[in-house]
């Protein structure tokens, strides 16, 4: 009984210590990697300013995850230094061959590497320890239930330097990070907890240490908890006319159709692409709806009015209706449809127009086109529109909106709180229950995420007798009446038939996707689209200052009840003379609850290229940024060069582009020179024929050597390339407008030129773009007055930033078109950074004061 009593009162106390960490799984550190310049980059110092003295044995653990769906995986994930002289180093390398988690000490290699298992290192948490054994002059690494041992010699007086990803201290520097997420690290020293930090804030670049106080200093930080909590505004642009959204979950794609062009977005990747539809154009009328059907990979155009639907094949980037005419209108805006696998047809529900709210039912049968009004007996489908709806292999639920028992507009509208179920089977409705009454009404955006495993939904509510409304997530239960916010509010302007919301899932980055369109008076269509991470949270307490000496409580007393539970088990055993058993003490491995993967973490997105065009994926050479090269479907194909044939593509290429392609001499030169002519030789043919290889799968790209020089041959009407974009706009100096110069932004926002490569003869052709791109710029801007568009000025005076961040010239236009607009807070913050910036770099004070920057 007394050693049931201990066990009780030692859970009873642990409990509150420890219900922070078991009530939500989404919290940690998110590092920033190649993805972002290096002074963006993420990095973790936990002792700023000091170090970690040892005396005896001490270890550092960390729960360790990595984000989905990035270019490189590479650099530091922890880093010790020791008194300032001896590096010790856990690496990430992904372009070993076999294990990819290195040790590191000084500058060699540990014999010993590992990994994680399948796809543990995306999916789920994994722990890493490093125990420092000073007495027996070794480190244990240990990963899950595995572990190596690492001789090693340490000082007596031991200090430490403990540094994740990025750095910046002393001769130890480094901006290599691989693009990870890390949480409840740990010090113990002789096996007692000395420090943790579980890297559970949600802003700001204090890292919480519990037990000591000893906060840690987080460089860039992208804390999780925040991305689960608030929704991220991750792209924007306008299209002409009437847009309409629809969503393929196989490959996380957003599909915006307007009437002659349809663009793409790349959700996990955080790409667009676009085609044109040229003389395949649709006309787009108020009440269109689009679906994608990903059984048939197949997006249906859906003439609500006209009971037609025309069918985009994505492969074929092709209609097979176009120029579908007017019907005599009963508008169904806002209706909802889905599209049922069960019997290969679209359903349409619901909607409004006319001063009428509708209940009909309707279902477009794919395979016959045949379209057909169902008829529902005693339906408890009153009309409505505005409501959400979720499928399931059966039918679907829909939830809520706003209508009249009557259909008519002027007979007691009210807004609906029911959820019923669709059967496709029966085609009857089902009433599941009646949502309690709210303080203040709300309708629903067009889509709700139905999990049929734990019977829940997800849906955006909103209210709409607001203008300047706000969107909210929610997650309620498929069985009984109630649900709570979650995440939250994303701002929409709403304006019945000219707005529209809508929500969707993303499995393959683990986020909600939330769509706006509204429709204003220039006849443009602006689009919005946020992401949260799942699992959302309802809120994002900060660990306070009280709960982490708390923490400290608890640790403490945990250690206090297990020393006496050990006491007591000997003590018990040894008056009934049994032989006791030497306990064993060993790391067990932590089961983990597996998480939805964080994939990239988003980069900053610029007011100057909210609205820019975007460029197709489809058959596309990019050199911008990093390499990127897609084939005509828009799947990817870079990750096929090796690093030699990657070399070898872009020296040719550039060769081809600037002059009439290299010489095999030169080629030797570039890329051969250490080697005898007959061996070069032979390593440029199973190159060339490596990469003619990739490029085939370009089609209307290939390797040539015709005219006595290697090339490579593009049919630039097929294929984009936006290096000869770029050298056309730089290359018409008289006709440079507004345009051009937009244009030119939507090439160069990618990045530098070839930012993720680096070669000793690629410098001139990075160093003469960069100058072209600054005098470029700077040329178009001495042709505008400020005071005739002093917003674009600016604009142009950020584009310079990007590639010279101490431009003069394009500090004092930035500055006086924002004194002109009145702005001269912004200025003089735009003329200090500017000057701090200049200190940095040059190591003296910029000379000019801020006056003679406005009158110079």
């Amino acid at each position: 009984m007394k050693f049931k009593f201990l066990f009780f009162l030692l859970i009873f106390i642990l409990i509150p210590g420890f219900s922070r960490f078991c009530q939500a799984q989404s919290y940690g550190l998110g590092f920033d990697s190649f993805e972002v310049i290096q002074d963006k980059r993420t990095g973790l110092d936990l002792s700023p300013g000091n170090t970690f003295c040892f005396d005896k044995n001490f270890e550092l653990s960390f729960e360790l995850s990595f984000l989905a769906n990035k270019k490189i995986y590479f650099g530091y994930v922890v880093r010790l230094i020791e008194n300032d002289r001896q590096n010790i180093d856990l690496i990430y390398d992904n372009s070993a061959n076999n294990q990819h988690f290195k040790l590191v000490i000084g500058d060699k290699f540990a014999p010993f590497s590992f990994d994680f298992p399948g796809n543990d290192l995306f999916k789920k948490w994994n722990r890493i320890t490093l125990k420092f054994n000073k007495d027996k002059k070794n480190i244990q690494v240990s990963y899950g239930d595995k572990s190596f041992i690492q001789p090693m010699n340490f000082t007596d007086n031991g200090c430490f330097k403990i540094l994740f990803g990025a750095n910046q201290y002393k001769d130890f520097k480094s901006t290599d990070v691989p693009p990870m997420k890390i949480r409840n690290i740990a010090i113990l020293e002789n096996a007692i907890l000395k420090f943790r930090w579980a890297l559970d804030e949600t802003d700001g670049s204090k890292a919480v240490e519990e037990i000591e106080r000893k906060d840690g200093l987080a460089v860039n930080p992208v804390w999780i908890k925040k991305l689960h909590y608030e929704w991220q505004l991750v792209q924007t642009l306008s299209m002409q006319d009437f847009v309409k959204v629809g969503f393929d979950q196989n490959k996380g794609i957003l599909h915006f159709i307007s009437k002659d062009s349809l663009v793409n977005y790349n959700i996990a990747g955080n790409s667009s692409g676009s085609v044109k539809f040229n003389d395949q154009k649709q006309t787009l009328y108020i009440d269109n709806q689009i679906l994608f059907d990903k059984t048939n990979n197949k997006l249906f155009n859906i003439y609500i009015d006209e009971q037609q639907v025309s069918t985009f094949d994505i492969k074929n980037r092709s209609w097979d209706k176009t120029g579908i005419a007017s019907a005599p209108k009963r508008n169904f805006l806002h209706a909802n449809k889905f599209y049922s696998a069960l019997d290969s047809s679209i359903y349409i529900l619901g909607g409004y127009g006319h001063l009428a709210y509708k209940n009909d039912v309707q279902r477009y049968h794919v395979p016959s086109a045949k379209w057909e009004n169902i008829k529902v007996r005693e339906s408890v489908f009153t009309p409505r529109y505005l409501a959400a709806l979720g499928t399931t292999k059966d039918g679907a639920y829909i939830l809520g909106g706003y209508g009249s028992s009557t259909g008519q507009q002027m007979l007691n509208p009210r807004n609906w709180y029911d959820l019923l179920f669709f059967d496709i089977k029966t085609h009857r409705f089902k009433k599941i229950y009646e949502l309690k009454t709210p303080e203040e009404d709300f309708v629903f955006g067009n889509s709700m995420i139905i999990n049929e495993k734990d019977s829940t939904y997800y849906a955006l509510i909103f209210p709409k007798h607001k203008f300047n409304s706000e969107l909210q997530l929610i997650k309620g239960s498929l069985t009984r009446p109630d649900f709570k916010n979650v995440g939250s509010k994303i701002p929409y302007q709403f304006v019945d038939i000219q707005s529209y919301a809508d929500l969707f899932f993303d499995p393959s980055s683990g986020r909600f996707v939330s769509v706006t369109l509204y429709q204003g008076d220039n006849n443009q269509t602006k689009i919005a689209v946020y992401s949260l991470y799942a699992p959302p949270l309802e809120s994002m307490k900060p660990v306070t200052a009280v709960e982490a000496d708390n923490y400290k409580t608890v640790w403490i007393a945990a250690g206090f009840i297990m020393l006496s539970l050990l006491a007591f088990g000997y003590f018990r055993y040894a008056k009934k003379d049994l032989k006791p058993e030497i306990p064993v003490l060993a790391n067990e491995s932590e089961v983990i609850p597996e998480t939805m993967p964080v994939t990239e973490i988003l980069p900053d997105l610029k007011e100057d290229f909210a609205e820019s065009k975007v460029a197709s994926l489809q058959s596309s050479v990019l050199l911008f940024g990093n390499l990127q090269l897609f084939d005509e479907e828009g799947n990817e194909i870079t990750k096929q060069f090796s690093p030699l044939v990657k070399e070898l593509f872009l020296v040719i290429l550039l060769y081809s582009i600037r002059w009439e392609g290299i010489s095999s001499e030169k080629l030797k030169e570039l890329l051969w020179f250490d080697k005898p002519s007959e061996s070069a030789r032979n390593n440029r043919s199973v190159n060339i024929a490596k990469l003619k290889g990739i490029l085939d799968k370009m089609k209307y790209c290939q390797v040539s050597k015709e005219t006595g020089y290697w090339k490579i041959k593009i049919d630039y009407d097929k294929i984009h390339v936006d290096y000869t974009h770029y050298l056309a706009i730089i290359g018409n100096k008289r006709a440079l407008n507004k345009e051009n110069i937009t244009e030119l932004a939507e090439i160069t926002k990618r990045g530098n030129f070839l930012s993720n490569v680096e070669y000793e003869w690629l410098d001139s052709f990075k160093s003469e773009i960069s100058n072209e791109i600054v005098d470029t710029y700077l040329r178009f801007a001495a042709t505008v007055k400020i005071s005739d568009d002093p917003e674009f000025l600016i604009k142009l005076a950020n584009y310079i930033f990007y590639f010279d961040p101490v431009n003069e010239e394009a500090m004092i236009i930035k500055c006086k078109a924002l004194a002109h607009l009145g702005k001269h807070s912004l200025a003089k913050t735009t003329y200090e950074n500017f000057a701090r910036e200049y200190n940095r770099i040059y190591g003296e004070d910029f000379q000019k004061d801020m006056p003679e920057v406005l009158h110079s």
